[in-house]
Parts: C-alpha cells; sequence; structure tokens
C-alpha cells in the first residue's frame, strides 16, 4: 500500500528561507524521526546530504552513527525531521537498534548498481527493522538511479555476471517485505530524492495518527469497563464486611 495523500511539503530549503524573511511568531514544529539503513556504500549520507544542504558530498566516508536535521513545513505546519543515518557495517550490528527507538519510520535502502544490497534488504534489513520495530512503516528507496544505464558500470556489472536492480524486481521484493512505499532516486542528480522524503514524512505523520487513534479507543475502553470493575469490587467489599457482621 502507498500512504492515501501526499500534503504540500516544502523542501529543507524552502523553509531556511521562510525563516530568514518571517522569523517572528510560529507553530512549535512537530518532530519525527526517520531511520535510514542498508548496506555500507549505497549512498545513505549521500542522500540526507544532498536532501538537508542542496550539496553532494565528493568522497565516501564510512558512517557510525550521524544524526541530521531538516526542516520543512507540511500544509504550513512546521515539521522537524530528525535524520538518523546507519552504519551498514556487521562490526556496527550492535550499536544500530540504538537508534531505532522512537522511529516514525525507516528508509531500507540499496544501490540499484550493487545487487548483493538488494539481497540484503530482504534477508537482513527488513527483518531486523520488524523485529525491532514492529508496526513502524518503512519504504524501500532504490539509489544511484543515476548510473543505472552507466556503461562502465555496466561492464563491471557484466564481468560480475550480474545487472543493475530493475524497477519490476524492487516493487515485487517492496511487496514482499511489507514496505508503504517503493522510490528510486539519485542523491547527484536528485531526481526523486525530494519525493523519497516526502514520503517518508507522510508515511510517518499517517503512523502517529494511527498510533494516537489506538491509544485513544483503549482509554475510551478502560473508562468504559471501569464502573463495571468498580461495581464488582463493591459487591465482593459487601460480601466480605458481611462475614464480620
Amino acid at each position: 500500500r502507498t500512504p492515501a495523500r501526499l500534503e504540500q511539503i516544502s523542501s529543507p530549503a524552502d523553509e531556511a528561507a521562510c525563516l530568514r524573511t518571517d522569523p517572528g511568531d510560529r507553530l512549535a514544529p512537530y518532530e519525527l524521526k526517520c531511520v535510514l539503513v542498508g548496506d555500507g556504500a549505497v549512498g545513505k549520507t549521500s542522500l540526507i546530504v544532498s536532501y538537508t544542504t542542496n550539496g553532494y558530498p565528493s568522497e565516501y566516508i564510512p558512517t557510525a552513527i550521524d544524526h541530521f536535521s531538516a526542516r520543512v513545513a507540511v500544509d504550513g505546519r512546521p515539521v522537524q525531521l530528525q535524520l538518523c543515518d546507519m552504519a551498514g557495517q556487521v562490526e556496527f550490528e550492535r550499536l544500530r537498534p540504538l537508534c531505532y527507538h522512537d522511529a516514525d519510520v525507516f528508509l531500507l535502502c540499496y544501490s540499484i548498481i550493487l545487487p548483493a544490497s538488494f539481497r540484503s534488504v530482504a534477508e537482513q534489513w527488513a527483518p531486523e527493522v520488524h523485529r525491532l520495530c514492529p508496526g513502524v512503516p518503512v519504504i524501500l528507496v532504490g539509489t544511484q538511479s543515476d548510473l543505472r544505464e552507466d556503461v562502465q558500470v555496466l561492464i563491471h556489472l557484466a564481468e560480475e555476471q550480474e545487472r543493475p536492480v530493475s524497477e519490476e524486481d524492487a516493487r515485487l521484493c517492496a511487496q514482499t517485505i511489507g514496505a508503504v512505499a517503493y522510490v528510486e532516486c539519485s542523491a547527484l542528480t536528485q531526481k526523486n530524492l525530494k519525493e523519497v522524503f516526502d514520503t517518508a514524512i507522510v508515511a510517518s505523520l499517517q503512523h502517529v495518527e494511527e498510533v494516537q487513534e489506538e491509544g485513544l479507543r483503549a482509554r475510551h475502553m478502560l473508562r468504559e469497563k471501569a464502573p463495571d470493575k468498580i461495581k464488582q469490587l463493591s459487591v465482593t467489599w459487601w460480601r466480605k464486611l458481611s462475614c464480620f457482621m
């Protein structure tokens, strides 16, 4: 399934400009936590840097746990998007769950030109996220889409008897792992980059609404049961008092 609707969502750059021109009283931002997971070197950090700064990192620097923040507006309401960039390497396996706490949405990332990273989604990342954070929405993200037709990449993959991950295979994987959506993008060209985070924001807002509604229903049921419970306790205590009289 996919998010029911996509609200009007500004970009971090637009919201920053708005804050500079209108620094007066504004609504308190709604905070959402988005966690990016996936194999190392698939471009998770590049996605975040390109989205939040409109820049692109010139070199690959392995990540342990990095935190970023982006402020956007959803239908005019400010949203503070906390972005947690997780290391994919095995040596950081014990650190990752520390960042999963209170996550509102997960971006499961793989590189379109690294088929092994795609296989890891179903074998490692989706099971790990569903086990540790059941019910939290996940979005499958294919990175480096700009290199799908790159000649040098195709030659290298052919030598390894591999090929770029097709969109059809990715959408099938998204259905299999229960992802709410699939988006492929490029941090370099920024194609579909905003769509990735817009989809994450909408999915997380819907999830938060569902959790809040479940909490309200649970409290309502408790209030309905409370009078009956009190009545039962009263009858029990009167019976006990009768025994002493």
